[in-house]
């Protein structure tokens, strides 16, 4: 009796260091992950850009301070489709980690059950047909890996650095979505200012049309006159119709992005009175190894594929699985519970093939060719988000050259238009010197608020392109930390 209980103890011993051995002791075939270096330059071209070590990190509701795009911005992240179908991927790839981590861990379930068996009287001793029953009652553990080699606990990493790439990916068009509406809106500002300024030279040449047309039918002026601020009329009218129409479709897109009516004084809202958002230091280009978020979900992406290999790698080792009941078994269920009645099966076992047709060398160098992908998309994305910095950065700088040089040119349009009016008002210059003011002075009006808009829309496209926000507490959910999440395997 001492004896068997002492082999009891020694085999339950022995389970708990396996499991122990396989929660904390197994090899990772995976290899070590090593950064890829930087395939961008250390700083940008523009050398102002690099007089900070480091960018600003802001949120999008510091950067953009217009109280009007704040709350589209606000509508747009509660209502975006893409965000949502984002989010639902981020859970997609939460639960498949659990899924992942919960294969560390034996499956124990209870179990019961009745068996009951005729043996025909010429296959027994008895000669007699003989009727059995057995009862059982009992807890089982079916097909525990032991993780010696890594193989399970890569395979979790893996999905763990998918799950984390997915949540950046959310993060990444979360910001795309923040800049796709301030962008809509700085262009229907733009449209709307175009329009007010368009709406006064209209019911200015309309006036001039009507004085001239009175002046023709007194005689005290030429009929070609008269036709020539038709011209101007007549341009003014394209240019109004053409703008309503681009409004329009302004309108319906940044309504799709927001997913609701846009108020009125939203609609209505001009580029001068949009208060402009705040201006951005980019520091230095490895900033972005840690604020962009598709530069994260392709370093994520590089990870995973990275513990893949190691999966693979260990496909080559044998694979040993547990599997064991305890319980009580009897021929009566009123002696389910007596003594003597307990039973247990315990059966360890281990696998390796040994032809496989070339399969585990095959997966393993799918492994590393992936591996090779994911470098390669990494760095690709890196080299985007460099580009995307300098153009934003070099927009910024030749944009904000050209508003100044549209609005000192504006500024000789319009004293142009007011001297060559004078003139043809004393006869000392033809109406043709007036038509040709005018019209250069309505496009310098035009395009001095193209350049506002375009560097205004500059401004948010390198804020997306750093990364946007540094921080993720405005995203509607807190960031993901799946180690310490109580709803997922540790």
């Amino acid at each position: 009796m001492a004896a068997t209980k002492g082999k009891r103890t020694v085999r339950s011993r022995l389970i708990m260091a396996l499991a122990a051995l396989q929660l904390g002791g197994c090899v990772s075939l995976a290899p070590d992950y090593i950064r890829p270096a930087l395939p961008v330059p250390t700083h940008y071209p523009n050398a102002a850009a690099a007089l900070r070590e480091s960018a600003e990190p802001i949120g999008w509701r510091s950067y953009f301070q217009d109280a009007h795009l704040q709350s589209l911005i606000e509508l747009a992240l509660q209502n975006s489709q893409d965000l949502r179908l984002a989010l639902a991927r981020v859970d997609e790839a939460r639960a498949a980690y659990g899924i992942a981590a919960a294969a560390q861990f034996p499956t124990v379930g209870a179990q019961a059950g009745l068996d009951r068996a005729r043996v025909p009287g010429d296959l027994n001793l008895t000669g007699k047909p003989l009727i059995s029953s057995q009862y059982q009652v009992g807890l089982g553990m079916a097909g525990w890996e032991l993780d010696f080699w890594g193989r399970v606990r890569s395979l979790k990493d893996a999905a763990l650095e998918s799950y984390l790439a997915s949540d950046a990916a959310r993060r990444a068009v979360r910001i795309d979505l923040i800049a796709q509406v301030a962008i809509t809106y700085l262009t229907l500002s733009e449209l709307n200012e175009r329009l007010f300024l368009a709406g006064q030279t209209l019911a200015s040449r309309a006036e001039s049309y009507r004085i001239f047309k009175r002046r023709v039918e007194v005689g005290s002026t030429s009929r070609l006159n008269l036709t020539q601020v038709a011209v101007l009329l007549t341009q003014a009218q394209s240019l109004v119709a053409q703008l309503e129409q681009e409004r329009e479709m302004q309108i319906h897109r940044l309504a799709l992005l927001v997913g609701t009516q846009l108020s009125e004084a939203t609609l209505q809202q001009r580029l001068s009175e949009v208060e402009a958002p705040r201006r951005l230091h980019p520091g230095i280009p490895s900033d972005l190894l840690n604020n962009r978020p598709d530069i994260i979900a392709a370093e994520h992406q590089l990870r995973a594929a990275n513990a893949n290999i190691g999966a693979a790698r260990a496909a080559f080792f044998p694979r040993i699985a547990l599997t064991g009941s305890a319980g009580t078994a009897s021929a009566e269920l009123g002696g389910l519970f007596d003594s003597g009645s307990r039973a247990w099966t315990f059966s360890p076992g281990i696998s390796l093939p040994l032809f496989d047709g070339g399969l585990r060398n095959s997966n393993l160098k799918l492994t590393e060719a992936r591996r090779h992908i994911a470098v390669l998309n990494y760095e690709k994305a890196i080299q985007s988000a460099f580009r995307d910095v300098s153009d934003a950065l070099s927009a910024r700088v030749w944009l904000d050259y050209q508003v100044d040089i549209a609005a000192v040119t504006l500024e000789v349009q319009a004293e142009r238009a007011r001297l060559s009016t004078l003139r043809y008002d004393n006869g000392s210059a033809s109406f043709l010197e007036v038509l040709d003011a005018q019209r250069d002075l309505l496009v310098a009006q035009q395009q001095l608020v193209q350049l506002q808009r375009a560097l205004a829309a500059g401004n948010v496209s390198l804020y997306a392109a750093l990364g946007g926000a540094a921080d993720d507490a405005a995203a509607g959910r807190p960031q993901p930390d799946p180690k310490n999440n109580p709803d997922t395997p540790p």
